[in-house]
């Protein structure tokens, strides 16, 4: 297709021509997706999710009695946003719940916050520095130097990321009402190791704990509550060798997540570890979208069976609307 041709041949080499045809094609196919989304049916929903779902998995995505953990992940996201999820999920909005819950030591600090990329005064900015999206997942852009940085191409793609909604890219309805804004926060380092705990019925299970530099080699493995070595991955990442050592700070890690996932059903706790310091990355209601695949497949049922469900929010949300 012309815009697979387009980003091959031409947006490595910054083309500026052609980098604005790219993004021109890449957003009217985003904004025209997210208006069909957005009047979709829940049964429209559930055959598309459905659809993603048993390509992933092999199997059909049980709408009725959901068994496993990604099972269940998709009928929450469609069937189950609360309020206090689009809090959380909205990374401005979820540091004032973050502070009042363990602190604000715990959080990474703000470099700025803006409504629009042209309010960013990068002058003032030092020379390495994170930038994201307070509404979505996926938008960070990791500057190492600021002397090299492409303002042009940065502009198109946070033009483009501010524009989505991510709640109809996958159908994670608490998404639905956070307001887009562009975070930018210190850059805290080229490796940094991420605790990410799953936490069922208020109480954090196991450790998701990824090593290496972000976004280039990244290993994963899974740890219990005692950072005892787990038999089960994510196949879609690649797999840790060997047991590492116990972190100083886990305990007071499992403390954090302990407090901040009282409450809830399912969360993901995520936290870093940095220079002896603990920060709060995010808290996470539906992992890879529903899409996480574990190995062996049996763990995705053994996760599902610590997540205490309740269907009958999907059934009676049926029995009152016909779309979100």
């Amino acid at each position: 297709m012309l815009k697979d041709f387009i980003k091959r041949r031409y947006i490595n080499g910054n083309h500026p021509i052609m980098l604005d045809i790219w993004f021109r094609l890449k957003t009217r196919k985003m904004l025209a997706w997210q208006e069909k989304a957005s009047r979709m049916t829940y049964a429209e929903i559930e055959a598309e999710v459905s659809r993603k779902y048993e390509r992933v998995f092999g199997r059909p995505l049980n709408w009725d009695n959901p068994q496993t953990c990604n099972e269940k992940i998709n009928v929450s996201k469609v069937y189950m946003p609360t309020p206090l999820k689009t809090r959380l999920a909205d990374k401005l909005a979820v540091r004032e719940w973050i502070t009042e819950k363990i602190g604000g030591d715990y959080l990474i600090p703000l470099l700025g916050v803006y409504d629009s990329f042209d309010d960013i005064d990068f002058a003032s900015l030092p020379d390495r520095f994170v930038i994201k999206c307070s509404h979505d997942s996926g938008s960070t852009t990791l500057v190492r130097d600021k002397g090299n940085i492409d303002v042009k191409y940065l502009k198109k793609l946070y033009v483009f990321h501010l524009l989505k909604n991510w709640a109809w890219q996958g159908f994670e309805m608490h998404y639905k009402d956070i307001k887009p804004r562009i975070i930018i926060e210190p850059y805290l380092g080229d490796t940094i190791n991420e605790y990410k705990f799953y936490c069922f019925d208020g109480k954090p299970q196991y450790c998701f704990v990824t090593f290496g530099r972000r976004y280039i080699d990244l290993s994963i493995s899974f740890y219990d509550m005692n950072w005892v070595l787990q038999e089960f991955t994510r196949p879609d990442h690649t797999e840790h060798i060997g047991t590492a050592s116990r972190p100083p700070k886990y305990d007071e890690m499992k403390e954090i997540a302990a407090e901040l996932c009282k409450g809830f059903d399912h969360v993901r706790v995520d936290l870093y570890g940095v220079n002896g310091n603990i920060y709060n990355g995010e808290m996470t209601f539906a992992t890879a979208c529903g899409a996480g695949k574990f190995s062996p497949d049996e763990w995705d049922y053994k996760l599902g069976e610590l997540w205490p469900f309740d269907n009958t929010i999907r059934k009676k949300v049926l029995a009152s609307h016909t779309r979100p």
